[in-house]
């Protein structure tokens, strides 16, 4: 056998750690976003919507949620579909596509409410400990979208 190399453990990898954390938070939420009809991603897409104060382009949702518009444009045409967000151009530069929430989308905000305060307990930590989590992953997901050059 080979000498170990604990840096190249799985149970080392700090990528491996997220990665399975990511998936076990998006199966937690399966079951409670299934009452509403959507799936993970349209939730989070979602969440742009109901904190957006006017039109959304697509390359804005995508910019916030770190997806390209190959990925977006059909999760955006599904919530068309269901009658949750309504697409249209831009009268003002026709390239672009506006989103914005249609009544159901807007009243879909009030069922959604409670899902954070049903999903929180399954993370098996306290308040504190998740707000400082959530600091540290945007860091990390910072410094890895825009390197520091030097």
């Amino acid at each position: 056998m080979a000498d170990r190399l604990p840096q190249l453990e799985l149970a080392n990898q700090l990528c491996f750690a997220l990665y399975s954390a990511s998936r076990a938070s998006i199966r937690g939420y399966g079951p409670l976003l299934a009452e509403l009809g959507l799936t993970y991603p349209q939730y989070l897409t979602m969440l742009v919507l109901w904190e957006a104060t006017e039109p959304l382009t697509v390359g804005d949702i995508g910019a916030r949620l770190h997806l390209d518009s190959g990925t977006l444009t059909p999760l955006l045409k599904r919530l068309e579909d269901v009658g949750l967000a309504d697409r249209a151009r831009d009268p003002e530069d026709e390239r672009r596509v506006l989103i914005t929430l249609t009544e159901t989308g807007q009243a879909m905000r009030a069922k959604a409410a409670g899902i954070p305060e049903r999903v929180f307990p399954l993370y098996g930590i306290d308040v504190a400990s998740a707000q400082r989590l959530i600091r540290d992953l945007t860091e990390i997901t910072n410094s890895l979208t825009h390197p520091r050059q030097g």
